[in-house]
């Protein structure tokens, strides 16, 4: 014969099986469950012996709120859903920054990946069926119009691009000024032949592009401008590497799309014998984690992580919890990190 448990009808092993209620810690008490809630929540009412004994319950039972029925009562998820690239180190941590910023909010994160498989749009909808409140997403390459579409559903923000939109928030670094400051950067060391591997027809790319081009007309350089084919995987900087070595007049530096390109070029770069940066100087973009490692320290364009990361969050927190409308966009200036894959140019070098 099984035994009940007196005051909540339940068995001893059933209870134990399960998570600790809320009816248990009354039952344990011997209060009434509103007792209980009003002491959890710090609520007055209840006496000083009574919280007391509340608290000392439930740490005994093992009891914690259940924050998914607490929020689906009040009609709130309190999630924000973040799409990444997963073969991204830049994006991972600016996924930590993120969590950080939101948890100071009482938010919390759902995360959806893109692959080589899986688009932007399949892992947006899977944050819709998690019923995220509002969509952080980073470096998405989608159209305007859909970025639009979505943000009538729910507040959006993009970060690492501009988008034309009257609702969807922008945070962004401004990537022509930094591809700017990475191309100065060399010029000042004496280089004049200097190459740039683009990233693809995404609307960042276009950006640091036009970053580079405006630079080197800046520099009187519009006749040494040079822009390889590329994309924002290690493989792209390996093929563009390629691509250099077999040219008869070779560029004394280059300016890679992103800091994963950048270190895609200097691994084929060293395999063809070529030794950086006393052949080839190499500035990447992003200041991913790989970037700051000894045996590379690549000389790269820092988009402050953290800056962009509490304007996306904070942007998101005025609109759910304090009703803003309208388009926001803040532009974070990046800023150069010198490291050991520049070095001086051919006309700087002593004889």
């Amino acid at each position: 014969m099984v035994s009940r448990a007196r005051g909540c009808g339940l068995a001893d092993d059933d209870r134990a099986r399960r998570r600790p209620r809320l009816e248990d810690v009354a039952a344990d008490v011997g209060v009434s469950t509103a007792s209980v809630s009003l002491v959890l929540r710090g609520a007055a009412g209840p006496s000083a012996a009574t919280r007391e004994r509340v608290l000392e319950a439930a740490a005994r039972l093992g009891y914690r709120p259940d924050r998914a029925a607490s929020l689906l009562a009040r009609r709130r998820s309190r999630l924000i859903g973040v799409m990444m690239d997963v073969r991204s180190t830049y994006h991972g941590e600016l996924v930590e920054a993120v969590h950080e910023a939101a948890e100071q909010h009482g938010y919390d994160l759902v995360l959806s990946t893109t692959t080589r498989t899986r688009d932007e749009h399949r892992a947006v909808e899977t944050l819709l069926d998690s019923r995220c409140e509002a969509l952080v997403l980073l470096g998405a390459e989608a159209d305007a119009a859909w970025l639009t579409a979505l943000d009538r559903q729910l507040p959006v923000v993009v970060v690492g691009r501009p988008v034309p939109s009257a609702g969807v928030d922008v945070v962004r670094a401004a990537d022509d000024e930094g591809v700017g400051s990475a191309v100065g950067h060399l010029v000042e060391l004496g280089h004049r032949d200097i190459a740039y591997v683009d990233g693809g027809a995404g609307v960042i790319a276009v950006g640091r592009r036009a970053g580079y081009e405006q630079a080197m007309s800046r520099h009187g350089l519009a006749d040494q401008v040079r822009v390889l084919p590329g994309g924002h995987t290690e493989e792209d900087g390996v093929v563009a590497a390629g691509l250099i070595t077999g040219w008869r007049a070779q560029p004394t530096a280059v300016v890679a799309f992103n800091d994963r390109v950048a270190v895609g070029l200097l691994d084929a770069f060293r395999r063809a014998g070529l030794t950086v940066p006393a052949d080839v100087s190499l500035v990447g973009y992003d200041d991913s984690p790989l970037a700051r490692l000894a045996h590379i320290g690549l000389t790269t364009v820092s988009q402050d992580a953290a800056g962009l990361t509490h304007h996306a969050v904070a942007a998101l927190v005025e609109r759910l919890d304090r009703g803003r409308t309208g388009h926001r966009e803040v532009v974070v200036p990046p800023h150069l990190v010198v490291r050991t894959s520049t070095g001086p140019g051919p006309a700087a070098r002593p004889a």
